[in-house]
Formats: C-alpha cells, structure tokens, sequence
C-alpha cells in the first residue's frame, strides 16, 4: 500500500500530478460489482499487487468478464491462474492471453521489468515438478522479478544440484520443488544463506500419499530458515518469494 501511495505523492511534488487527480486515485472505487464477483481494485495499493484470478472453477466466461473489468480499470499485468487449455482458448478470444499450458497460468499484458536487484531461484527435484515449478516462476516474474530456473536437481544425483553453487550462493530466495520424500528442502536450505520457500508436490508412488509424505517431510526439515507452503501451490511460492524479494533492507 505504502508504495503505490508514495508513488503518487512523489508525482504530486514534481508537479506531474495534480492533487485532485491524486485524490481520486487513492480514493477510486474499493471494488467492481459484476455480480459474480466483487474485484478487488484496491489490492495493489493495500499489499503492493493487484489480484491474481483463480481460474479452477469459474467458467470461461466468467474469467473473460473479470479479467476485461480489471484490463478497463487500468490493471496493466493480469496473472490466470490454474485455467485449463479448454479455457484459456475461449478466454484468448476475448482478451490477449498468452497462456502457459505446462504451468496452467494465463498473462494479459507484459512482464515487468523488475525493479529490484535480488534473484528468485525455483529449483524441483525432478522434470515432473515442473508445472509446479512454471507456477511459482511466472508468478514472481509478473510480480517483477527476475528467476533463475534449476530444474531436475534433485538429491538421487546431488552432483546436478552442486554444479549450480553460484546460483544458489547468489539467491535472494530459493523455492525448492519435489515430490516424493521431498528432500531437496532440506539440502538446499543446508547450503543456502537465504530464505528457502519449500513445495511438496503431489509427485510420487503411492506411499508419497499425493504430496502428503513430502509436506511432512519439509515440515520435519533440519535445516534452518526452511519454510513451507501448501502441497503443489507453486502460486502461494512465488508469491511469498516476491514479497520476500521486494522488502527494503
């Protein structure tokens, strides 16, 4: 909130703004009625991003109609996602959506350059975390991030993860990605001296209980400065890794 607000203001002091167009834009109306949902177009100025729309179970329609509202009140960059390719085809009629099939995310509008100097590394432990992976990596690209993808690091040949030691050493976050015993977190967060966003994925034979092995497995991690998101929210990852990135030292 403070940002896009002092924004605003510091538009104000070079005179490129008036005060009564700055007025109207922090006072500009909290939400947008459609009646199947209530747009949130304050969110950016309260948390710093604008809302991200969630595509699994609303129609296409549905995501067409929010995603023109948002697009009409000025939102430059609009995140879609788990949207299906059923979907994302009708939507790309109505809107211009470049859609991310392995990922399940949908973009209208060009990534950001990014703003700040830090790198968002997402690492997985296998090419089958990867969908989770292109999640949690567009996600922080359209939040203005640069990412560094590691994919296939996993620990059954620790020597692939080892040969990215500057990588790791140079992150100003890192998402590890696995399945299975899920334990790339622990590794990571073994080496690294940043935060380490952890992702169980529900990747894995069936005593990996679709995720539930590798969420504990994380939970339980040794290593210090590991934290945990929810089983496949490659979103939630990114996310986090964003804000963590974007903090002023």
């Amino acid at each position: 909130m403070n940002t896009e607000i002092r924004e605003i203001l510091e538009q104000v002091e070079k005179g490129a703004l008036s005060v009564d167009d700055a007025l109207l834009a922090i006072k500009k109306e909290p939400f947008v009625e459609l009646g199947y949902a209530k747009i949130d177009m304050q969110r950016k100025t309260r948390q710093g991003a604008a809302e991200v729309i969630y595509g699994a179970g609303k129609t296409a329609e549905q995501i067409a109609g929010i995603s023109k509202a948002m697009m009409e009140a000025g939102q430059d960059v609009i995140l879609i996602t788990r949207m299906s390719p059923e979907k994302a085809e009708i939507v790309g009629k109505e809107v211009p959506l470049k859609y991310h099939k392995d990922a399940g995310i949908g973009i209208i509008g060009e990534l950001p350059v990014p703003k700040v100097s830090g790198k968002i590394v997402v690492a997985t432990g296998g090419t089958s975390d990867v969908p989770v992976a292109e999640e949690a990596a567009l996600t922080a690209e359209v939040l203005g991030n640069e990412v560094v993808r590691l994919y296939d690091v996993g620990v059954a040949g620790l020597h692939r993860l080892l040969a990215h030691m500057d990588e790791i050493m140079s992150a100003q976050v890192i998402i590890a990605i696995a399945g299975m015993e899920g334990a790339l977190a622990s590794v990571i967060g073994g080496l690294a001296d940043c935060p380490v966003i952890a992702v169980p994925t529900s990747v894995g034979y069936g005593a990996s209980f679709q995720g539930l092995s590798a969420l504990l497995s994380m939970l339980n991690s040794c290593a210090s400065g590991v934290s945990v998101v929810n089983i496949d929210n490659g979103f939630g990852a990114g996310y986090l890794a964003s804000m963590m990135n974007h903090m002023k030292k």
